[in-house]
C-alpha cells in the first residue's frame, strides 16, 4: 500500500501541474514548441508557464528563457517539443534543474527496433537517477480539462467544446486515436477531464494512469483504448480496486480479429488465443469491454445518471410500433429481457392509452402521442414504475417540445426520481430534430437522454452486466484466500515434456481429485491380472508421454468384459502405438476402471505469456472439437469465478439437466476447476498444459478418466511430480 501511494503522488505533478517548461518553444506557428505553447495559453492553464528557446527573449507574450537551468522558481512538468537526437541531453538539464515530471513527444525510440530502444533505456536510467516520471516518448501528451494544463500539441483538443461535468477520464495507447475519441466524446456532450496517451510507456504505464484516476476523487468512469496490457497482474489488482471504490473501467481492447492461437499439445492450448484470454480477464475482473469509442461515450454518460440496473427485465415506450419491435430486436440481441408484462399492469396501462394502442411490450403509444398528446409518454409510467418484475424503462421517442418549465416534464422526472427504475429516453437521429428541448433537464435529475446513433441499448446492457458484477462481488469476499495444497516437482530419471498418462493421472489424484482406479501393465498376463483385480469391464490405454493422444494412435480400447479381450486388445494397442511413433517411450499399458456413462467435460489449463496459467471448462467430447463451447479465467481463480465459467458456456443446460435427466454435480465441477487453478498457480515455472478430457460428471460427484500434463522448457529436465 505505501508503494502504491508513492506511485500515485509521483504523479501528481503531472495531473495537476502548477508550472511547466516547454522546451522548444517557437515563434513559428507551425512547430510543434508554438503549438504546444499557444494550447497552454488557450486552454487557460492557471499555473506559470516557462518558455525555453536560447534564441528568443519572447514568444506569445511571455518571456523566454536559455535553459531550463535559468528559471529560479520550481518546475513541475517539462514538455520536450525537441527531436529525439536532442532528448537525452534536455532530460539531463531537467533533472539537474529537479522537474518532477516530462513529456516526451518524439518518436524514434524502442517502436523503431534495437537501436531505438537502447536509447529509450538510456532515458529511462536517466529518469530513474532524476526521479522524473515520464509520458512517452512517440505520444501526443497529457491534457487537465479541469485546469487547462494542455499538455499536447494536438490542437484538436481546442477544435470542441468543454462542457460542465468532467468526471470522465481516458487513457489511451494510440495517440491518434485517442484524440478522435476524445473528439468524438466533447462533440456528443462528454469531456473528459483527464486525457492520457501514453506511447511507449517507458515509465508510466496504462495501468498507472489506471490507478491514478482509481484514487481521484473527480473521476467517476475510467476509460481507455488498449492494444495490450504491459502488466496484467497490476492491471488485475486495480480491477478489484475499481470495483471497491465503484468506478467502472471501460476499456476498448482491440485485436479481436488476431489470429492468437498457437500450435499446441492440449485441446486448452488450441483453442487459448490471446482474444478469449481477454475476453476472460475483462468479465473475471469486472472491467467492461466496448467495441468502439461509442461505447465508451454511451456507457459513461449512462453511468453518470448515478442510478444502476436492478436487472436485465426491460420494457420499451414507443410511438411507433416498428420501432417498438426493432429496439425489442436490439434489446434482446445484447441480452437484455423484453419480458411480457403482468396482467395487472397491462390493464392498468390500457386504461390510460388510446383503445388502438398496445399495452403489450413494446408499449405502442401510436403516432397520437408524438403529435397531438405527447402527455401519453407519461401515462403508462405510472403502472411501469410499481411493477416489481420491471427493471429498465427504454422510451423510444420523447416530446421535442418540453423545455424546463414544461409541467409534464416535470411531472415526468418526479415519477422516475421516486423509483428505483433505470429510464433511458433515446431518439432516432435526425438532424435538427433529435434531441427535445429539455434533454439539459433530465440528465441533470439523472434521466439520460441519448441518440440512436450512439446504440445506448448496447450501452445499456454493458452498465447491466457491470451492475451484476458489482452486486455479486459486494456479495463475496474479493480477497478470498486464492492458495491450495500443491505438489512439487522432484527429478526422477526421466526428461519428458509431456508426462504419461498414469504420471499426469497422480499429480491430479494428489490434488484430491477423484481419478479412475488404474495400474500400468508390462505384460498382457499382467494385464488380465489387473483387470481381475479392478473388475470388468475395463478401459486399455497405451501409456507413453510421447502419445499424448491416444485415439488418434488407435491406442484405446473400452468396454472390454473378458481375459482374452485383455490379452487381444494389449496386443492391438501395443502394435498401433508402435506403427503410430515408432520411436515413442512406451511405459506399459494402462488397465482401468470402465466408468459408467455420465456427462462429459473438459478442464485445462494453458500458460499464457501475457497473464501466465489461464483455466478453461467446457462440454468435452464433440462438444470442445466441434463447437468450441468453452470459457476461460486466468488464475487464480475464486469460487465465484469458477461458477462464471462453469454457467457461460452454452451448453450449461445439460449440466443443469434436460428432458427429465436429473442435473449433474456442479459444485464438484467447481471443486476441480479450483484445485487445477491452485495447481498450475503454484507451479507456473513448471507446467505449461494441462488437460483432463474427458472428466465424468454424475449426480453426485466427478472422475477424471484422462489426463495430460505438458512441462514448461524450464523443467523438461529429468523432472516429475512428487506428492
Amino acid at each position: 500500500m505505501r508503494e502504491e501511494k508513492k506511485s500515485i503522488e509521483t504523479l501528481e505533478p503531472l495531473f495537476n501541474a502548477q508550472s511547466v517548461a516547454i522546451l522548444g518553444a517557437s515563434e513559428n506557428p507551425y512547430k510543434i514548441g508554438h503549438i504546444q505553447l499557444k494550447a497552454l495559453i488557450d486552454g487557460k492553464f492557471g499555473g506559470a508557464i516557462y518558455p525555453i528557446n536560447p534564441k528568443a527573449d519572447v514568444i506569445a507574450g511571455l518571456p523566454c528563457y536559455p535553459s531550463i537551468s535559468e528559471i529560479t522558481e520550481p518546475v513541475d512538468v517539462a514538455i520536450l517539443c525537441v527531436g529525439a537526437n536532442q532528448i537525452k541531453d534536455s532530460l539531463i538539464e531537467c533533472g539537474q534543474k529537479g522537474v518532477k515530471a516530462a513529456i516526451i513527444f518524439a518518436s524514434g525510440f524502442s517502436e523503431v527496433g534495437e537501436e531505438g530502444a537502447e536509447q529509450q533505456r538510456v532515458l529511462g536510467e536517466i529518469a530513474k537517477e532524476y526521479g522524473i516520471r515520464i509520458i512517452g516518448p512517440n505520444c501526443v501528451g497529457l491534457v487537465n480539462t479541469m485546469n487547462g494544463f494542455i499538455g499536447t500539441f494536438s490542437p484538436a483538443i481546442l477544435a470542441v467544446p468543454f462542457h460542465d461535468e468532467r468526471a470522465v477520464g481516458y487513457v489511451s495507447q494510440s495517440g491518434a486515436y485517442g484524440v478522435l475519441t476524445y473528439m468524438a466524446a466533447a462533440q456528443k456532450g462528454l469531456t473528459f477531464n483527464y486525457f492520457a496517451s501514453v506511447g511507449n510507456e517507458m515509465d508510466v504505464e496504462f495501468s498507472d494512469v489506471v490507478e491514478y484516476m482509481i484514487h481521484d476523487d473527480k473521476t467517476k468512469v475510467i476509460t481507455g483504448y488498449l492494444e495490450g496490457a504491459k502488466n496484467t497482474e497490476k492491471l488485475r489488482g486495480l480491477a478489484n480496486k475499481a470495483l471497491e471504490h465503484k468506478k467502472p473501467i471501460v476499456l476498448m481492447k482491440t485485436g479481436r480479429s488476431e489470429a492468437g492461437s498457437r500450435a499446441a499439445s492440449s485441446h486448452t492450448g488450441s483453442l487459448a488465443g490471446s482474444d478469449a484470454i481477454y475476453d476472460a480477464f475483462f468479465k473475471q475482473t469486472g472491467i467492461v469491454r466496448v467495441d468502439d469509442y461509442e461505447d465508451i461515450i454511451t456507457f459513461s454518460k449512462l453511468f453518470l445518471s448515478n442510478k444502476l440496473p436492478k436487472g436485465k427485465n426491460t420494457v420499451i415506450i414507443t410511438s411507433s410500433g416498428g420501432r417498438g419491435i426493432n429496439e425489442a430486436d436490439r434489446s434482446e440481441s445484447f441480452g437484455l429481457k423484453v419480458i411480457p408484462l403482468s396482467e395487472k399492469t397491462q390493464a392498468e396501462i390500457k386504461g390510460v392509452i388510446p383503445s388502438y394502442g398496445s399495452a403489450s411490450n413494446p408499449i405502442d403509444l401510436t403516432a397520437a402521442a408524438s403529435v397531438t398528446n405527447p402527455e401519453l409518454f407519461i401515462a403508462p409510467m405510472r403502472a411501469l414504475v410499481e411493477d416489481p418484475e420491471v427493471h429498465n424503462i427504454i422510451l423510444t421517442e420523447f416530446p421535442l417540445g418540453w423545455d424546463s418549465d414544461n409541467h409534464y416534464l416535470q411531472e415526468f422526472i418526479k415519477i422516475c426520481q421516486n423509483s428505483d427504475k433505470f429510464v433511458l429516453v433515446t431518439t432516432f437521429p435526425l438532424d435538427g430534430m433529435s434531441i427535445p428541448k429539455g434533454t439539459k433537464t433530465l440528465e441533470e435529475n439523472g434521466i439520460p437522454v441519448i441518440p440512436g446513433d450512439l446504440n445506448p441499448i448496447k450501452g445499456l446492457a454493458y452498465l447491466q452486466a457491470y451492475s451484476e458484477h458489482l452486486r455479486k462481488v459486494q456479495k463475496q469476499n474479493l480477497h478470498e484466500d486464492f492458495t491450495a495444497i500443491a505438489h512439487e516437482f522432484s527429478h526422477t530419471d526421466h526428461a519428458e515434456t509431456t508426462l504419461s498418462e498414469s504420471m499426469a493421472t497422480d499429480v491430479l489424484e494428489r490434488q484430491g481429485i477423484p481419478t479412475t482406479k488404474r495400474m500400468v501393465a508390462k505384460t498382457a498376463e499382467e494385464a488380465v491380472q489387473f483387470a481381475n483385480e479392478i473388475g470388468y469391464p475395463v478401459v486399455l490405454k497405451i501409456d507413453s508421454p510421447d502419445i499424448p493422444h491416444k485415439t488418434e494412435a488407435k491406442a484405446i480400447c473400452l468396454s472390454i468384459n473378458g481375459d482374452q479381450e485383455v490379452r487381444d486388445a494389449f496386443k492391438q494397442i501395443e502394435e498401433n502405438a508402435r506403427a503410430y511413433k515408432a520411436d515413442a517411450r512406451l511405459d506399459g499399458i494402462s488397465v482401468q476402471e470402465m466408468l459408467p456413462e455420465g456427462i462429459e467435460v473438459i478442464i485445462g489449463a494453458v500458460k499464457d505469456a501475457a497473464f501466465g496459467p489461464v483455466i478453461m471448462f467446457g462440454l468435452g467430447g464433440i462438444f470442445v472439437e466441434v463447437f468450441k463451447d468453452v470459457s476461460f479465467r486466468v488464475a487464480p481463480l475464486t469460487r465465484m469465478d469458477a461458477m462464471d465459467m462453469i454457467k457461460e458456456i452454452k451448453g450449461y443446460p445439460v449440466l443443469e439437466g434436460i428432458r427429465g435427466q436429473a442435473g449433474v454435480d456442479i459444485e464438484a465441477i467447481a471443486d476441480v476447476i479450483l484445485k487445477v487453478s491452485a495447481l498450475v498457480t503454484n507451479e507456473e515455472a513448471r507446467i505449461e498444459e494441462l488437460d483432463m478430457n474427458p472428466l465424468i460428471v454424475y449426480e453426485n460427484g466427478v472422475k477424471a478418466a484422462d489426463a495430460m500434463i505438458v512441462l514448461s522448457d524450464a523443467v523438461k529436465e529429468k523432472t516429475a511430480i512428487k506428492g
